[in-house]
C-alpha cells in the first residue's frame, strides 16, 4: 500500500467522524456511556466477524502491554473525557477545545523519525484552526462557573489524549490494524462499567433511534477507527492533521441538511479556511505522482 493510498484511506475516517453528531442527534435520549458501549460493542464484533474469512487474523490482538495501554487508552480515554466535557461544558466551547488535536498531530509529527514539519504543514493547520475558531466563535458565552471550567479542562485535555495516540500509533505502525478490534472491545466493556456506575439504563423507542446506534458503531465508532489507524501508520500523518479541521466543518453542514443547525456567512467564510489551509497542509501529496 502506497503512502497515497493510506493517507486516502484515513480522510475517509474524517468523513464518517462529520457524521457522528448528526447520529448522535438521531439516537434520542440514549445516555453517554451506554452509547458508547453499544456502539463500541457494534464496532468490534463487524470486525471480528470479518475475521472468518481471514484465518490468522485473531491473532493481532496477541499485543504486548504498552500496545493495549495505547489502543484501548487513545480510545476510552478520549471519549470518556470527551463526553465529561458535553456533560460540564456548553458544547459549542467543548467542541471548539476539543478540535485542537488536528493542529497538535500535525506538530507532533515532528516528533517522530524520519518526519520533518515544514511551514505550509504549520500555515494550513494554523488556518485549519482559524476556520474552527470562526465556526464556533457566534455560539461562544464570555463566563463560565466552575463546573464548566472542568468540562473545558477535559475537552482540553481530550485533545492531546486523541492527538498522542494518533501520533503513537505510527510509531507501533508493526501492529495490525486488526488489533483495533480489541481496542474497541475493551473500549466497550469499560464503557459498560461506566455505564453502570453512573447512568440510568434509556433504550431507544423507535426504529430509527436503533437504526442511528447501528450507523454509529458500523461508520464514527467503528470503520472509521480502522481507517486512520491504517493512515497513522502508512499514510502522510501532517497531511491527515490538517484535513481533520474538516469535520466540524462536515459535522455542521450535515446538521444545516438534517435540520438541526442553520446556515450562515461565518459557516461559508469557515469553510474556506478550512478547505485551502486542508490544500496547503497537502500539497506535498497533490504535487507527488501516483
Amino acid at each position: 500500500m502506497t503512502p497515497r493510498t493510506a493517507t486516502l484511506i484515513g480522510l475517509t475516517a474524517i468523513l464518517m467522524w462529520s457524521l457522528l453528531a448528526v447520529l448522535t442527534v438521531a439516537t434520542g435520549r440514549v445516555p453517554a456511556f451506554q452509547l458508547a458501549a453499544m456502539t463500541f460493542a457494534i464496532g468490534a464484533l463487524a470486525a471480528i466477524a470479518s475475521w472468518i474469512r481471514r484465518p490468522g487474523a485473531a491473532r493481532a490482538v496477541r499485543q504486548p502491554a504498552l500496545v493495549w495501554i495505547v489502543g484501548v487508552g487513545g480510545l476510552f480515554g478520549y471519549h470518556a473525557l470527551y463526553f465529561l466535557a458535553l456533560r460540564l461544558a456548553p458544547p459549542a466551547e467543548a467542541g471548539l477545545l476539543n478540535y485542537l488535536w488536528p493542529l497538535l498531530i500535525v506538530l507532533f509529527s515532528s516528533l517522530l523519525p524520519g518526519e520533518r514539519l515544514k511551514a505550509h504543514h504549520i500555515i494550513g493547520a494554523l488556518l485549519g484552526l482559524a476556520g474552527t475558531v470562526l465556526l464556533f466563535a457566534g455560539n461562544t458565552s464570555a463566563q463560565f462557573g466552575p463546573g464548566q471550567i472542568a468540562g473545558l479542562t477535559a475537552a482540553f485535555v481530550a485533545a492531546f489524549v486523541w492527538a498522542a495516540y494518533s501520533v503513537m500509533s505510527r510509531k507501533l505502525k508493526a501492529v495490525p490494524t486488526d488489533a483495533v478490534a480489541g481496542f474497541c472491545l475493551a473500549t466497550a466493556l469499560l464503557a459498560a462499567a461506566m455505564h453502570l456506575m453512573l447512568e440510568a439504563t434509556v433504550w431507544p423507542d423507535t426504529a430509527v433511534q436503533w437504526l442511528a446506534i447501528v450507523a454509529l458503531g458500523l461508520g464514527p465508532v467503528g470503520a472509521a477507527f480502522y481507517a486512520w489507524d491504517i493512515g497513522m501508520k502508512r499514510g502522510d500523518i501532517r497531511v491527515l492533521g490538517a484535513a481533520s479541521y474538516a469535520t466540524p466543518l462536515l459535522s455542521t453542514a450535515f446538521l444545516i441538511i438534517a435540520g438541526y443547525a442553520r446556515p450562515s456567512a461565518a459557516i461559508a467564510l469557515a469553510a474556506v479556511l478550512i478547505a485551502g489551509g486542508g490544500l496547503i497542509a497537502a500539497r506535498d501529496m497533490i504535487g507527488k505522482r501516483s
